[in-house]
């Protein structure tokens, strides 16, 4: 356990999971990708609430706070903007790799799509936001963004 408001040590690691289930998703690993995105995920939400002792709502409070979080790391009207367009990009061509034939042309055209709405978004993080992408901090943003 770590103290209260001290990241754990192992969350960078859980980040890492994250990002390893989705590069797994895109080069073709469906099972062990969504697995590992998975895992690193749940880490992510226990890191959360470890940092956050004093937080003992449920769902809906869970919720709102991911909402509250997520709109306001993405301030930057720019962001937004390659967000709208990126988040979409991103889940449609997420179910297109899980379910088109791996390595096939129509997988293909998914992956560059995905790969595509992933730039949209770190671009915008990276230039205008300045900011690090929010499911580092907060898992629920994978659901939460595409909602916002």
């Amino acid at each position: 356990m770590s103290e209260a408001g001290k990241p754990p040590a192992l969350r960078n690691f859980y980040v890492l999971l994250v990002v390893a289930g989705m590069v797994l998703l895109f080069v073709g690993y469906k099972w062990i990708g969504l697995a590992v995105f998975l895992i690193g995920n749940l880490m992510l939400e226990r890191c959360w609430r470890l940092l956050r002792p004093q937080f003992s709502g449920g769902f809906q409070a869970r919720w709102r706070a991911a909402l509250d979080f997520y709109d306001a790391t993405h301030s930057n009207r720019i962001n937004r903007l390659l967000h709208i367009w990126g988040i979409p990009l991103i889940l449609g061509a997420a179910i297109g790799l899980f379910v088109l034939p791996v390595h096939q042309t129509p997988w293909l055209w998914a992956a560059g799509t995905f790969a595509f709405g992933w730039a949209l978004n770190i671009w915008g993080h990276a230039f205008h936001e300045k900011n690090a992408p929010a499911f580092a901090d907060d898992p629920l943003s994978f659901i939460a963004g595409p909602a916002w």
